[in-house]
């Protein structure tokens, strides 16, 4: 999926400071960050797994209607980058009951109570703490512009989950009236996280 989304960005996002925005995602560890702790895409490359599926939903024609493949990309790959170093990786031991292991050749199986490692993610307090749509859109504009539609889109994509909702900002209706991108992003990303994943 790691070459997935740099084939799918390389091939749809071609504003200035596109490459360097690029650059700066492999540097960081983008394709290979999970997308989560312990939800959806709680693995290595599930970050850029998420990201090409949250794309291919809007890739429809309905969504397509008045924005640039361009833009769909931008929103629909680039909506998470907020996680980059967001999650680092730890390795615990874990108490199993009986189980096959389906992914060893041949397959065997663990005795009750053995313990096996897992690798597993946990957030990282070291991470620069500026929130989740508004964070992306920091480190996007680092590199390159962004429009008032992809801003919007990108900024409310977590719809009621997000903090600002939680804690009473009435902000996302406004959005979501103003921009049917925004809206279009939180659905993909629902479908995605819950139907896709």
């Amino acid at each position: 999926m790691k070459n997935e989304f740099v084939k799918l960005y390389k091939k749809h996002i071609k504003r200035r400071g596109a490459d360097k925005l690029l650059g700066y995602l492999v540097d960081k560890g983008f394709l290979e960050a999970p997308a989560s702790t312990k939800y959806h895409g709680s693995y290595e490359g599930g970050l850029a797994e998420h990201s090409v599926n949250v794309m291919n939903r809007l890739m429809k024609k309905e969504v397509l209607q008045g924005y640039t493949k361009e833009t769909i990309a931008i929103v629909g790959l680039l909506h998470d980058v907020c996680k980059v170093d967001l999650y680092k990786p730890q390795l615990e031991k874990e108490k199993i009951a009986y189980e096959y292991n389906t992914k060893s050749f041949p397959m065997t199986m663990h005795k009750a109570g053995e313990k096996q490692t897992k690798r597993t993610y946990v957030y990282n307090t070291e991470s620069f703490p500026a929130g989740h749509g508004e964070k992306s859109i920091f480190l996007i504009q680092r590199f390159m512009n962004l429009t008032d539609e992809e801003i919007l889109a990108i900024r409310w994509h977590m719809g009621a989950f997000d903090d600002a909702v939680r804690g009473g900002s009435r902000d996302i209706n406004a959005a979501y009236k103003r921009s049917k991108l925004a809206v279009y992003l939180h659905l993909a990303d629902m479908a995605a996280t819950y139907i896709d994943e």
